[in-house]
């Protein structure tokens, strides 16, 4: 079993943080365990992030210091959820204005662009968290060859949609913002709303099959 440290962040939260290396199997633990303590009264809120869960507590000044000894221990007797994932394809159209660094990506990985959509799109990619925005997608399962850095220069805004790589992760901008990921797409999808009943669009433990579109590289 990976070992895990608890400690305080800030006045009214706990963190629960493994040790590398990332896995699926860790991820769908801490899937498992945000479902535990998101029923919990003295809860506010169970986020998972990638090798770590963070928790917001109703009342941090009577429980923080427990609730570090109990994570521990609830980490311990946690099991690996396997969740009903939805499975959720995503038009995207590749290359061109709406993905300016696909040339770049596909010297990178000795393919041309055809082929690199092509492989990013052959696959069943797993939400393993949700971060940085509403919303966005942190996508496991790329492909070793299409793992380039993030850029030097990041963005001053990057439109929403924008489908990039960020070294070993493939995922979609749902607003947009500054960034420094490797653009190589766009989909119309708006994978944030505030006013569905279930903003963002996908969830951890999702299944996300990109579709190339003929208006673009495919």
């Amino acid at each position: 079993m990976q070992r895990a440290r608890c400690y305080l962040l800030g006045e009214c939260a706990a963190v629960l943080e493994l040790e590398p290396p990332v896995s699926l199997e860790s991820q769908k633990r801490i899937w498992s365990l945000a479902q535990r303590l998101a029923t919990m009264p003295e809860v506010t809120e169970a986020i998972p992030g990638m090798n770590n869960i963070t928790v917001i507590l109703r009342d941090p000044q009577t429980m923080v210091l427990d609730a570090l000894e109990r994570l521990q221990r609830w980490w311990e007797e946690s099991e690996a959820l396997e969740p009903t994932p939805n499975r959720i394809e995503i038009p995207v159209i590749y290359g061109g204005e709406f993905g300016p660094d696909l040339p770049w990506v596909a010297s990178q990985a000795g393919l041309t662009e055809s082929q690199t959509v092509e492989m990013h799109a052959s696959v069943d990619y797993v939400v393993w968290f949700l971060g940085f925005q509403p919303g966005f997608p942190y996508l496991g399962g790329l492909s070793e060859a299409l793992a380039v850095p993030r850029r030097a220069d990041p963005r001053l805004e990057v439109p929403a949609g924008s489908v990039g790589i960020g070294g070993g992760h493939t995922g979609i901008y749902p607003l947009a913002t500054p960034g420094g990921w490797q653009l190589i797409g766009r989909t119309s999808l708006r994978l944030f709303d505030p006013k569905r009943e279930s903003p963002a669009l996908l969830s951890p433990g999702d299944y996300v099959r990109f579709v190339p579109q003929k208006e673009g590289v495919c």
